[in-house]
């Protein structure tokens, strides 16, 4: 959101830091620290239009005396973390990105689980290729409407794709005679990975296909609507691929590690029933890293030069560069 009046210095240099700050990744990385902090889940419904009321007061210039910078951000936190930036829609609880982690850490830890069967691992790709895609839906760019059969065959593909991949690769590991059992265990814990990566790509392309058939708003620096551009949907759909490949690394690459290195200590040897709480908390550890690092890699308005877009588009501005919402 783009807060268009100032209400005193201090605001001035926070406002315009935070715009800045957009530009680095470690200026990114501290904004989607805020958007996904859990705590928003907990904002009732009065505390919400409270927030929004008081954004617009603002926009609008007629703040009532006596508000504070610290409120003004508090309110814009809460807006950006609860409401979808091009609907202004409540994003369903377990969908939004400050409910990722939470909703999704279960998910990871069933993933990770060792001696999985062939049901259990199409279980748990099933929830976890069934999550993202809602958390795909819920976050797209949605300056254009998406008809549900694109929804149902992007779900479909994604969670084809991930029940595929692992179930094939555990067969592999299973038929791989020069693996001792301890070995193929440890390398059984690698293949969530893979699948993940895979499907999520796979997930982020379909479920968000439409865009790439309709074209996405482009605006300039002012806000105003230039046009819809097939060129920039495409950028926007690279962009979230790229965080959907990133974002399982740590999650589902670093548990496995540190695992296989706590399991050998003598205090869970001696009480083995703390495993899953221990599995757990390293999951949650590695998945509140992995989450902002990977939604930090690009700017959720992303900027692009005219000359790359349409002829339409370039004919259409006096703006060297435009900007778009790539989706979270």
């Amino acid at each position: 959101m783009v807060l268009s009046h100032m209400s005193g210095p201090l605001f001035v240099e926070q406002f315009t830091f935070a715009n800045n700050a957009e530009t680095s990744f470690y200026g990114r990385f501290r904004h989607f620290l805020d958007i996904i902090d859990p705590r928003t889940l907990f904002v009732t419904e009065r505390r919400l239009r409270e927030a929004v009321q008081l954004l617009e007061d603002y926009k609008h210039g007629t703040l009532r005396p006596g508000v504070t910078n610290e409120q003004l951000w508090s309110a814009q936190k809460i807006k950006q973390a609860i409401l979808h930036p091009d609907t202004n829609e409540k994003i369903f609880m377990p969908f939004r990105m400050s409910g990722y982690i939470p909703f999704g850490t279960p998910i990871v830890v069933g993933l990770l689980l060792p001696n999985q069967t062939l049901a259990s691992t199409v279980f748990w790709q099933w929830l976890n290729q069934s999550h993202n895609a809602c958390v795909n839906y819920a976050n797209r760019n949605a300056t254009k409407p998406s008809p549900a059969s694109k929804f149902i065959q992007g779900y479909l593909g994604a969670v084809i794709s991930a029940v595929s991949i692992a179930v094939g690769l555990n067969v592999l590991v299973q038929k791989a005679n020069k693996f001792t059992p301890a070995t193929r265990l440890l390398v059984q814990r690698f293949v969530p990975f893979p699948a993940v990566a895979s499907a999520n790509i796979c997930n982020v392309v379909l479920m968000r296909y439409g865009e790439l058939e309709e074209g996405i708003d482009v605006l300039d620096g002012d806000g105003n609507l230039v046009g819809s551009s097939k060129i920039a949907a495409r950028h926007a759909l690279l962009e979230t691929a790229l965080t959907r490949v990133v974002l399982p690394m740590p999650i589902l690459v670093l548990p496995p590690i540190v695992m296989s290195m706590l399991e050998k200590t003598a205090l869970l040897q001696a009480r083995p029933r703390l495993l899953l709480p221990v599995q757990s908390l390293v999951c949650l550890a590695a998945f509140g890293l992995a989450l902002p690092l990977a939604i930090s890699l690009f700017p959720q308005m992303s900027e692009i030069e005219t000359s790359q877009l349409e002829p339409e588009i370039a004919r259409a501005t006096s703006s060297r560069t435009v900007v778009y919402n790539k989706g979270l």
